[in-house]
């Protein structure tokens, strides 16, 4: 009989050839055989453990959020250098899970939106977290700085072969995060305009189109100007 230890080890690698099978194949693309080819079990063992290729991809999408979700609360506390210092130390530790959600993200299925919902939701978390620690300043609109902080935090996961490339690098190797560390924070932390003429353009911009519209703009020729009362 399997120990209790020893299913959770043989559920994790399953859980781990499945996230570089999916990677690699894509979800569709990937049988149960291929995984348990993979993790040297068979097939109806992945069955006993995960009950269907579904969950299992559940899982693996519980396993990536988490890892990378887990990192980032860890800013928010005193051993945030330590952190970031092994982050930057050993990018091959999430090189397979950068490629999984490469290629999972892209998907137009329920499954792709829940993955992108995780991550939006665990970044909303980690701001508030910040926020009460008064690392970060409170938001009028938290939802919608969550949703722009997941896809800035993306963005290089679906597109790092054009940031490799940017910085003659191949991959997210150790000497393009070092670089664009410093540059980025520096960017979040002081911001970028040194005045707030956009932000009030844009805030007059948005109360004057604010209320109901008709069908024809503002601006339209064919609109009588002084209509009769």
């Amino acid at each position: 009989m399997r120990s209790a230890s020893e299913d959770l080890t043989t559920r994790a690698r399953i859980r781990d050839a499945a996230i570089g099978c999916f990677a690699r194949r894509g979800f569709d693309g990937t049988t149960l055989r291929q995984i348990a080819g993979e993790a040297h079990v068979s097939a109806a063992l992945i069955v006993h453990h995960f009950g269907s290729k579904d969950a299992l991809r559940d899982a693996c999408d519980a396993h990536v959020v988490a890892t990378f979700m887990g990192d980032k609360a860890a800013l928010a506390g005193t051993a945030a250098a330590d952190m970031m210092r092994a982050a930057l130390d050993s990018p091959a530790r999430y090189a397979p899970l950068l490629e999984y959600l490469t290629r999972m993200l892209v998907d137009s299925s329920p499954a792709s939106d829940h993955l992108f919902d995780a991550f939006v939701a665990g970044t909303r978390d980690m701001l508030e977290q910040q926020i009460a620690e008064g690392m970060m300043r409170p938001q009028d609109d938290l939802d919608v700085i969550a949703v722009y902080v997941t896809l800035y935090g993306l963005g290089p996961v679906l597109l790092q072969r054009h940031l490799a490339r940017a910085f003659g690098e191949e991959g997210l190797t150790t000497a393009v995060m070092e670089r664009s560390t410093l540059p980025v924070l520096e960017m979040f932390t002081h911001g970028l305009y040194t005045d707030d003429r956009l932000l009030v353009a844009a805030r007059e911009a948005l109360r004057r189109r604010s209320g109901p519209r008709s069908d024809k703009g503002e601006n339209d020729p064919n609109q009588d100007p002084d209509p009769p009362r």
